[in-house]
């Protein structure tokens, strides 16, 4: 049995995708893009939009290849330009607005038992207000901490705390408004 070392095939297809080698660039995208765009769609609505973001995130990721220093995962680095670029594009269209809000309810974080698909959920945080969306996602998907939110989107370590705790409320809402929805009609 041959053992493949596969983080030095990562690292011979990135040197290869900073020379330039469309085959190599090629790999990467493919390898990546379909997690790359679960991610942008978290932020973006529109799946077209989302598709943009991603595609224009990948072009930023392969002009600053030469900037990757291989500590981390090479996933990682891409998601963060991902999120970033994100957050860029509701910025220029104007789609994240944030109520500054340092007051905030600590709730309890209990686990809800729900039988919702994957789609009814990423519904569901669609239909949050963008900065409680982008707050939510941030830190529930991202695992960002508060402080560095308020860092990435110019907003107070307040405010993020509020914006994520509206989100869970509105969620929490939505998913008990289903569950009755449900035994309503059996």
């Amino acid at each position: 049995m041959k053992v493949i070392n596969l983080h030095q095939q990562e690292k011979e297809m990135i040197q290869l995708a900073i020379d330039n080698n469309r085959q190599a660039q090629q790999q990467i995208y493919s390898r990546f893009s379909p997690k790359m765009l679960s991610i942008c769609r978290l932020y973006v609505k529109d799946l077209q939009q989302a598709e943009d973001v991603m595609i224009t995130s990948f072009m930023k990721a392969f002009i600053s290849l030469k900037n990757f220093q291989h500590n981390g995962s090479f996933e990682g680095w891409i998601r963060r330009i991902i999120v970033n670029e994100c957050i860029s594009f509701l910025r220029v269209h104007k789609k994240v607005n944030f109520i500054e809000d340092t007051f905030y309810i600590e709730e309890s974080t209990d686990v809800v038992e729900c039988d919702l698909a994957t789609d009814e959920i990423q519904l569901m945080i669609d239909n949050l207000p963008e900065g409680y969306k982008m707050v939510f996602n941030l830190y529930a998907i991202e695992g960002f901490k508060h402080k560095e939110i308020a860092v990435m989107l110019g907003i107070n370590e307040g405010t993020s705390k509020s914006q994520l705790s509206h989100a869970r409320r509105i969620l929490q809402q939505q998913i008990n408004a289903t569950k009755k929805y449900d035994y309503g009609a059996k």
